[in-house]
Formats: structure tokens, C-alpha cells, sequence
């Protein structure tokens, strides 16, 4: 694919590049970003365009950009090469690695691997964002309504559920957390686990990670023990309650990302039948009869 394609003057702005670069091709994957793997010479790198959306969103790309340079530090995520303003355009070192598979998330040998790397990234240095997914459906909320979107009777439903959880978790300090853990955005480089995409993470509740992980993973309440005695060396059931609510809240972050994009987005994609999958299955773990143990048990 041709570098005019995302704009000969962006890629020639890039420090080094000028009259180097001998090959552009998109990167598949992610939906409000266009991605490219870049040759020049003889090295590779990731430039990330960012989406006109991506405020809208909740994305300060300031902020990920200061993440990223954190995380590179601390060996989790990839070199950052170069920040192109005003456009937010970030520059990183391509990971020479493979991905980590749906399957492979459930084995407890990468579980014990990923776990490693999330303590890396919580013990990293902090940086000047905040992020409480509590917040977040309520700004996502506003900011679809303000754009003529429509919110969901499930939205009224979840908001009693988010605050009872919001009242029972402990106020603990903030670390820095990624806060869109997919399986897609983990690259083994056989020597570690690395994680990609930073572009909502801040400080906050190392739990909602966990839970984060747990639930866009799927993991079993075996795997969820695994994880969590890999990552705190022994498991309490405190710790499973709060991975549990987060589970539960990373699905209502998720339900309403996707009320927001469907008011503003215009890409064709069915946000709609989004939000509703990530309704459902927060209704489903609420529905548990467990759910009111694991309320009195997060703040022991």
C-alpha cells in the first residue's frame, strides 16, 4: 500500500524517515484507529493514526503517549519511536513476536506468564490520568445524548447495580492500569509477554484489569484462581469478589462504548447488537446468586 495513502507528509515527519522508508501496509485489527506496519531500511515500526472520534471517546492521546514511553520502561510495551502533534500520531517499534491465542489465555503456565506483566504495568510509574470505569458509562452516557443518541432501558438498569458496587469496593491507591485487555493486544516475544493499544489507560483500580482480562477472556473461575494466585501469591476471597464486581463493570464500560460509537460513529458496524451482548452478560453475572456474597466480601 502506498504511503499516500495515509499521507506522504505525515510518514516523511517522522525523524529519520525522510527518503527512507521502503515499505507502508496496514495492520488489521481495532476498529476507531488506522494502524501501519512501516519499513525503513532495515528496521520495522507501528505508526498509529488516531480516529477523529477518539476524544469523544475518552482518548487523550497526550496521555497515551506518556503511558506508552512509562510502559516501554518497564518492558511490557513497545519502544516509542516518535509523537507526531497536533495529530496525535504515535510511532513505536514493531514487537517481533506471536500472538496469544484464546486457547492459550486458559493454561496456567500464561496465566502465570500475563500476570507477571500486569504486575510490571502496575508497579510502573504513575502518570498525570485518572480512570474510573464508574465514571466513564456515566461520561459515555452524556456525551451519546448530546450527539442524539439513545440510551438503552439495560443503561437504567446497570446504574443501581454500578453504584451498589462502586459502595462496596475499598478505596485503595491508584496504579497504572491498561483497561482494554484483550487477547488481541498481547504479543509473546518468547521471552515475555508484551501488551499493545494504551490508549485508555491511566491510574486506577488494578482490579478492574484483572477483572477486565477475566471477563473479555472468558475466563473459568479455575482460570480466575490461577491468575490471581500468580499475580498476589496466594488467593483471598476478597480478591475474587472484587474481580468478580469488576467483570461485571468492565461489561457496562463495554455495553456503553458501544452506545456511544453507535451515536457517533460512522462506520458500518452494528453497535447496537454490541452494547446488548455486553448488557446481556452483565445481567447474566448479576443475576448469580452469588452476587450479593461477592458485594459483602470485595470490602473484607
Amino acid at each position: 500500500m502506498g504511503v499516500e495513502l495515509i499521507g506522504a507528509t505525515l510518514v516523511e515527519r517522522v525523524p529519520g524517515w525522510r527518503g527512507n522508508v521502503r515499505e507502508v501496509e496496514p495492520l488489521e485489527g481495532g476498529i476507531t484507529n488506522r494502524n501501519y506496519r512501516v519499513t525503513v531500511g532495515v528496521d520495522t515500526f507501528v505508526l498509529r493514526v488516531p480516529a477523529e472520534t477518539g476524544a469523544l471517546l475518552g482518548i487523550d492521546r497526550f496521555v497515551e503517549h506518556a503511558v506508552s514511553r512509562v510502559v516501554a520502561a518497564a518492558g511490557v510495551g513497545p519502544d516509542v519511536i516518535a509523537f507526531l502533534e497536533p495529530e496525535g500520531a504515535l510511532v513505536t517499534r514493531f514487537i517481533v513476536g506471536r500472538p496469544v491465542s484464546t486457547a492459550e489465555v486458559h493454561d496456567p503456565r500464561m496465566l502465570q506468564r500475563i500476570a507477571q506483566a500486569l504486575r510490571r504495568i502496575h508497579q510502573a510509574a504513575p502518570v498525570d490520568a485518572a480512570f474510573s470505569p464508574f465514571r466513564v458509562v456515566e461520561a459515555y452516557a452524556l456525551t451519546a445524548g448530546r450527539h442524539g443518541g439513545r440510551l438503552p432501558d439495560a443503561f437504567e438498569r446497570a446504574q443501581p447495580i454500578a453504584r451498589q458496587i462502586e459502595a462496596a469496593l475499598p478505596d485503595e491507591p491508584a496504579v497504572l492500569c491498561h483497561n482494554d485487555l484483550l487477547n488481541a493486544n498481547f504479543i509473546d516475544d518468547g521471552a515475555t509477554i508484551r501488551i499493545v493499544d494504551w490508549e485508555y489507560a491511566a491510574m486506577g483500580d488494578r482490579f478492574f484489569d484483572l477483572g477486565n482480562f477475566a471477563v473479555n477472556n472468558q475466563l473459568s473461575e479455575l482460570d480466575e484462581m490461577s491468575l490471581l494466585g500468580a499475580y498476589f501469591g496466594r488467593v483471598t476471597s476478597a480478591q475474587q469478589a472484587r474481580l468478580r464486581l469488576m467483570r461485571i463493570m468492565s461489561d457496562f464500560r463495554e455495553a456503553m462504548w458501544g452506545v456511544l460509537q453507535s451515536a457517533i460513529s460512522t462506520l458500518d458496524v452494528d453497535f447496537d447488537a454490541y452494547a446488548q451482548r455486553h448488557f446481556d452478560r452483565l445481567f447474566r453475572a448479576t443475576d448469580d446468586p452469588r452476587f450479593a456474597d461477592w458485594l459483602r466480601q470485595a470490602g473484607a
